[in-house]
């Protein structure tokens, strides 16, 4: 399987383009990681990483993935819908010297064309359902994917978030973009992953951040 697929989605890179891209780098380079990053990073750690798979969707430059080989996962596979982060991704693998154990593919919508992908023990998606319309079908094909255990998070459904995320359309709008950012009900998306045979349990409840476990039986 190739490192890169297709191209990614313009209604993607029109927002997490190049530009983000660096930025997020950057502030990763210096500071490591954001708190639900590390919440995450802990949790699949402490399922046990040795000869494990990950895979995240909508990884971007991968922080969460580099942390995860650091600590011994054997391999990651990002999917990816914006292929403006793939030069920063890859000079971070190349820097730590781990881009062998790296797969990186670009212009993969996992609800709708994952038959060709590969399941992995462990599944990520951070800050990734608020930018999908379908959630619950993404969450499904994720599942669908994991052997052992997924792990997400959502922005909490409160009505500063509801507002926030609809002022954020309104200038994508204006700005002529097709991008939009979604607050999906969480009852909704723990039930797809009970109907998968998936526990779940919440790992950290914030105010701009909720990451949700959810594990095998």
């Amino acid at each position: 399987m190739p490192d890169c697929c297709n191209t990614g989605s313009t209604r993607y890179e029109d927002v997490f383009d190049d530009r983000f891209a660096h930025d997020v780098a950057k502030r990763y380079r210096r500071r490591g990681l954001t708190a639900p990053e590390r919440r995450i990073v802990d949790h699949l750690a402490a399922l046990g990483l040795a000869d494990r798979t990950v895979m995240e969707i909508g990884g971007g430059v991968g922080e969460i993935q580099l942390e995860l080989l650091a600590r011994g996962a054997a391999r990651t596979t990002n999917l990816e819908l914006s292929g403006a982060y793939e030069a920063e991704a890859h000079a971070l693998l190349d820097e730590r010297g781990i881009a062998s154990r790296a797969t990186r593919l670009v212009g993969v919508d996992l609800a709708s064309n994952g038959d060709r992908i590969a399941a992995a023990d462990y599944v990520v998606l951070h800050r990734v359902v608020c930018c999908y319309p379908d959630a619950e079908r993404l969450l499904g094909a994720a599942a669908a994917h994991a052997r052992r255990a997924l792990v997400f998070s959502h922005p909490p459904r409160m009505w500063f978030t509801r507002m926030s995320v609809g002022l954020g359309n309104a200038f994508m709008r204006i700005r002529g973009r097709e991008y939009r950012g979604y607050v999906h009900s969480p009852d909704a998306m723990y039930r797809v992953l009970e109907r998968a045979g998936l526990q779940i349990r919440p790992l950290l409840t914030g105010l701009k951040w909720w990451v949700v476990a959810a594990t095998r039986a």
